[in-house]
């Protein structure tokens, strides 16, 4: 945001700035959120698969939902070097092809047929390296270079790709499961989302980084001049600092509730007595709930300061938690309301807090340290969720402990210190 002695002119020269940058560059956050729903499509699109490929090998649902474990935890073992490689070379290929893969080994898991959870896992395996070329840090790198004045809109328009592939996923597997099957379902699925993604993300997916040196020479060195987009933190720099220590710590207990959540949604309801198509359907508004969260975090990112708005954000897992213990299927669609505002925003916090905290220097190599904390969350909550399931026969400990988690979550982001670049508001 621009400083002026002046307020009013500063706002005004602000919203010009948006203007401008919209002006030009509307398609790129599009282009972005379809990558980066893509990069999402093993997480959000399994829940409508956990039980019926639970019965049809006779397993433990913790069996079913480690294949998250495993890809996480590899997507976050390479999530610096992912985000090294995206300062060094440019976003644009290494997204190109991360959609490419991902869509190919998430229908290539369809193909598990013989109940051997070796199978199943090597699967998954496969699927875990193709996901590295589709983080988060790809697609809101090339954002970042091009938006400043609206960054935190942009953002927010670029991660409802993961709010999008939430509403849809879900959907889109229960209807295939009911027509063709859990096998044929995946592969149909990762099919049709390959068709819809890259064509646009061949198109319009660039980045100041990734336009080569041509006869528009003088818009690429105005980008890449952007405020912001060369200054910042090293790497070292900033993985000493206690705000990254911070974000660290509220980004993995995040999504260690979070997305045990959104991935158990359907089986916590079904538990309940639900339907799995009403299930399905609730499922749906989580995204769609997902959606206004973003957007609503990007308009408050760029008016507010940014750890007071993810503080709020962080609170409202402890309100689903307590609607899921107390309210159950009478309150399943403010459930479905609440974990869904929040899912949309908190990837936006915390690489909005990033960006202002540390700049754009190192941003693809601090993120991606980011990206690994949020990896360990995704990577253990849905897990442990359903290790407790498989020995309690519900989630009421999960629930207990996910409070105490978002609290803690909470704090790390109310006590942060102001931001070393942009503007406070």
């Amino acid at each position: 945001m621009i400083v002026s002695k002046d307020g009013t002119k500063g706002e005004r020269m602000t919203a010009i700035g948006a203007r401008s940058e919209w002006g030009k560059y509307w398609t790129l956050p599009i282009a972005a959120a379809l990558g980066y729903a893509t990069s999402v499509i093993h997480i959000y699109g399994l829940g409508p698969f956990v039980v019926p490929i639970s019965e049809a090998f006779d397993w433990p649902r913790t069996t079913v939902t480690f294949g998250i474990t495993i890809a996480t935890l590899i997507s976050g073992l390479f999530a610096v070097p992912i985000g090294m490689l995206v300062d060094r070379v440019g976003p644009r290929p290494i997204g190109i092809a991360g959609v490419a893969l991902l869509s190919g080994a998430f229908a290539l898991i369809g193909f598990a047929a013989t109940g051997d959870e070796w199978n199943w896992y090597l699967l998954w395996a496969v699927l875990a390296f193709a996901t590295l070329p589709v983080q988060a840090t790809i697609w809101t790198a090339a954002v970042a270079t091009r938006f400043e004045a609206s960054r935190g809109l942009a953002f927010a328009i670029t991660l409802c790709g993961a709010s999008t592939a939430q509403a849809l996923f879900p959907w889109l597997g229960t209807t295939l499961i009911a027509a063709y099957g859990w096998q044929q379902a995946m592969i149909f699925q990762g099919a049709i989302w390959a068709a819809i993604a890259l064509p646009v993300i061949i198109l319009f997916f660039r980045g100041a980084r990734d336009v080569k040196a041509q006869a528009h020479e003088g818009e690429e060195i105005a980008a890449a001049a952007t405020p912001g987009q060369a200054t910042g933190f090293s790497f070292l720099e900033g993985l000493k600092s206690t705000v990254y220590v911070r974000l660290l710590v509220a980004s993995v207990l995040f999504t260690f509730v979070a997305l045990a959540l959104v991935v158990n949604f359907i089986p916590i309801q079904t538990d309940s007595g639900m339907e799995p198509t009403q299930a399905g359907a609730l499922a749906f508004w989580i995204g769609i709930f997902a959606i206004i969260g973003r957007l609503g975090t990007g308009f408050l990112l760029d008016r507010l300061p940014g750890n007071y708005v993810g503080a709020a954000i962080f609170c409202l897992p402890i309100l689903a938690c307590i609607s899921f213990l107390y309210l159950g299927t009478d309150a399943a669609f403010l459930s479905a309301a609440l974990i869904g505002l929040t899912v949309g925003a908190e990837v936006d916090v915390i690489v909005y807090l990033a960006t202002r905290h540390f700049g754009l220097k190192a941003f693809g190599a601090l993120y991606g340290g980011l990206l690994v904390a949020l990896s360990i969350g995704t990577a253990t909550g849905p897990l442990y969720a359903s290790s407790i399931f498989d020995n309690t026969g519900n989630y009421d400990q999960f629930f207990w402990i996910s409070i105490g988690c978002m609290a803690v979550s909470v704090i790390c982001l109310a006590t942060l210190p102001r931001p070393a670049f942009g503007a406070e508001k």
